[in-house]
């Protein structure tokens, strides 16, 4: 049956890339299409999600607590291949239910970061779920959201922001330790970061020289730029794994690789996207 209220949730995060406001302002949220298990037909659904690192995230089948699962956890349950929508990029996921100690553990990670996981849990008689969703690999380049080369620098990087921006407000907020799950969204964070410099270096930067002799001094520039990162992101990684280490710390390395990152970022845009509008 149609859902007005998730049918605007979904129109204003594929309009704005993930970008949500009011209620939904910062908040983690993908777009999960599943397939029915009766109908057979795709489903759309926004839902929460925690990172996990490497290729997979982790959503909670909580329904606000119902003694009912959501109808997407018992569409995957039956047809466990889905879709995903980040904002930024567009892709096929294999949906897997933890069991177990990994699920107890990831739910108890969940809890830690908000304990609203807790509330619903006490709601209701069922074991809310824990799902991963594995990225599938696929041949060629990521699918961005975006129409143009230009404007999947941008978007790419608003995610980037977007995300550094909520790890900044979690390192706030709580008390002086660091939880578990905060440990995780830094080091998927990082792990994110290193690849889309790595896909750059390799990638798009030897394109644009070759192209573009005359941006070689600002190529130049942003791989120092990419040096400079990496050592900030390994600062974090060792803040964040240390077992002694506070929020204070580590808040204090997510302020250093913020100020140099976004700096980077806007360079980076303002060097390169004329480049890719130019059309040459």
């Amino acid at each position: 049956m149609p859902n007005p209220f998730n049918d605007q949730i979904i129109e204003e995060f594929r309009a704005n890339k993930g970008r949500m406001s009011g209620a939904f302002e910062g908040a983690r949220l993908i777009l999960l299409t599943t397939t029915g298990a009766r109908t057979g037909t795709p489903h759309t659904t926004p839902v929460g999600y925690l990172p996990d690192g490497g290729d997979r995230v982790l959503v909670i089948a909580s329904a606000g607590g119902s003694p009912r699962h959501p109808d997407w956890y018992r569409n995957l349950l039956a047809h466990p291949r889905v879709t995903v929508e980040s904002g930024a990029f567009t892709y096929e996921a294999r949906a897997e239910v933890l069991a177990g100690e990994e699920r107890d553990g990831a739910f108890a990670r969940a809890v830690e970061a908000d304990p609203g996981w807790a509330a619903y849990q006490e709601k209701t008689d069922r074991v809310i779920p824990v799902v991963a969703l594995h990225e599938v690999a696929q041949d060629g380049p990521p699918n961005i959201n975006a129409d143009s080369f230009g404007e999947a620098i941008k978007v790419v990087h608003d995610a980037f922001r977007r995300e550094l921006a909520q790890i900044r407000k979690e390192m706030s907020a709580g008390t002086s330790t660091l939880g578990a799950q905060l440990r995780v969204n830094c080091l998927t964070f990082c792990q994110g970061l290193h690849n889309h410099h790595t896909g750059e270096d390799l990638g798009m930067f030897p394109l644009l020289a070759d192209r573009h002799p005359k941006a070689a001094p600002a190529i130049a520039r942003l791989r120092e730029e990419h040096e400079k990162i990496a050592a900030l992101v390994e600062d974090l990684r060792g803040a964040v794994t240390a077992e002694d280490t506070d929020r204070d710390r580590a808040r204090a390395e997510v302020e250093r690789l913020t100020r140099e990152l976004e700096a980077h970022l806007t360079y980076e845009e303002e060097q390169l996207i004329p480049l890719f509008d130019s059309g040459a």
